[in-house]
């Protein structure tokens, strides 16, 4: 054995001399080759090519948008309902979310946990919500136990229970979370800021889940007289997207939704109306003795999703506070280090939404973070330098084919198409409408959309620590509002 060990050493030698030429070489070619002083280049964005969503209507009018997706063997179906918390009664605020809380809470001849226990054995995931522009009950299922489970969402969809004992559960909940809300300065400025900037009687002045006064006042008949409004095919769409055709899914949506009849006239709902748009800066300060953080936000009404300067926007707000790069959370997280993360955007809803710039921020550093805020808020209204104008075009134009990437990302994107009534070209359109903007057009829109000397700003936080130094910035008029007034 010794001898054979000795015959294979220069055999062994030449290999390991020739494997380090060998990395020598390609170490030497790729020094030669790599720049490591500057990142590659970015390619250009990936084509979104989309299949075609192709439209029908059931027996009773109920329209259905099947979209074929054949690389995993699941479907995903989602019934949209367009009415949500905008369309609560004066006095019923919380309603419409607690109607589609209560969807799968019994229905059919199951009870919540019976449905709960059906779902689970056919392998599918059913859950139900609202906003304040829509409802839904989206459904996830394998495509062999399709037929089995589209009864059982029909049964949520169609024929909810509203049993009073869950009733009074899913109350209870909300009640408790409203009153543990008064500890959490992150819970209180959710209801602090939109009651600043739309005033008490304004809907988006108020949560979609209502407050305690109403919550309480809710029965039954509330909810199911929300349903019977709402919840009927012609205000409503099912979207299905997965493993199937039209000739095999429609039968099977005929069968478990083709029964869904309208009961009377369509209820005549007024569009949340715009609310009117603040004039001069104010500050509003909400004590919350002891608290480690202050939570600050600072905006105004915003706009709509429907507005033409959607893409323009997008890429604004991702220069202002929209990515980790942005300039809000370098400033406040990575240069000053008073937050763990700063951001803004503009919640576009039917009618316009707040845009607001938030963060949640050292207590005795308050001042000097709406310093900063302010100092970024009127930046974001100078020219965008070119070499920052294209990383922002790039991060929302590169990440928007990912929002497509499953059955389920494919199925929510399409309710943005059903809710907001958007033509079939927006997603298309979107990522050659992103890579057009021009430094102009953020210009253009940041003098309409953001104009920092007439935003509210709202600050939660220990008052005897933060409320001096905020008035010595001079920003505008200060109130104080108490707590109390939050809940009312």
């Amino acid at each position: 054995m010794k001898k054979t060990v000795q015959m294979w050493r220069p055999a062994l030698a030449g290999l390991t001399l020739l494997v380090a030429i060998a990395i020598a070489t390609s170490g030497s070619l790729a020094a030669q080759q790599a720049n490591r002083k500057q990142p590659p280049p970015i390619g250009p964005a990936p084509a979104l090519k989309l299949p075609a969503i192709q439209k029908h209507q059931l027996s009773n009018g109920l329209a259905v948008w099947i979209v074929e997706h054949h690389e995993v063997p699941l479907a995903q179906i989602n019934l949209i309902v367009r009415s949500g918390s905008a369309a609560d009664p004066i006095g019923k605020y919380g309603v419409g979310s607690l109607t589609a809380a209560m969807l799968d809470e019994g229905a059919g001849s199951r009870s919540a946990l019976d449905l709960a226990d059906a779902i689970e054995f056919l392998g599918a995931n059913l859950s139900t919500a609202s906003s304040f522009d829509s409802s839904a009950v989206r459904m996830s299922v394998p495509v062999s136990k399709l037929a089995d489970a589209l009864p059982l969402m029909a049964d949520v969809a169609l024929r909810p229970a509203f049993p009073a004992a869950e009733l009074d559960r899913l109350r209870t909940e909300r009640l408790t979370g409203l009153l543990q809300a008064r500890d959490n300065v992150a819970a209180l400025i959710q209801l602090a800021f939109p009651r600043m900037v739309f005033g008490p009687t304004h809907r988006y002045g108020t949560p979609a889940n209502g407050l305690p006064a109403t919550i309480e006042a809710l029965t039954t008949d509330d909810v199911k007289a929300f349903y019977q409004s709402h919840f009927r095919p012609d205000n409503a769409t099912l979207l299905v997207v997965g493993d199937l055709t039209p000739a095999a899914a429609l039968p099977m949506l005929e069968k478990a939704f083709g029964g869904w009849k309208s009961g009377g006239m369509a209820p005549l709902v007024a569009q949340v109306p715009n609310a009117p748009q603040l004039g001069k800066r104010q500050v509003y300060l909400v004590d919350k003795p002891e608290a480690a953080q202050s939570q600050i936000r600072i905006g105004w009404v915003g706009v709509a999703r429907s507005t033409p300067d959607y893409a323009v926007l997008e890429v604004l707000n991702t220069v202002l506070g929209g990515s980790f790069t942005s300039r809000l959370n370098q400033n406040l997280r990575e240069k000053n280090g008073y937050a763990y993360g700063a951001s803004s955007g503009f919640d576009m809803r039917l009618s316009a939404g707040p845009f607001l710039a938030a963060a949640g921020v050292q207590t005795d550093k308050t001042a000097d973070a709406l310093r900063e805020f302010f100092n970024e808020l009127n930046g974001i209204l100078t020219p965008v330098p070119a070499e920052e104008l294209t990383k922002a075009r790039n991060y929302v134009a590169l990440g928007f084919p990912g929002e497509f990437e499953t059955t389920g990302d494919m199925a929510r994107k399409l309710e943005e198409l059903v809710v907001y009534n958007l033509p079939e070209a927006t997603f298309s359109d979107f990522v050659p409408g992103v890579t057009a903007v021009t430094a102009a057009d953020l210009q253009r829109a940041a003098a309409r959309f953001i104009q920092p000397d007439k935003m509210a700003v709202v600050v939660v936080g220990d008052l005897k620590v933060i409320e001096g130094p905020i008035r010595a910035l001079n920003l505008g008029p200060v109130t104080l509002v108490p707590i109390d007034s939050l809940f009312r």
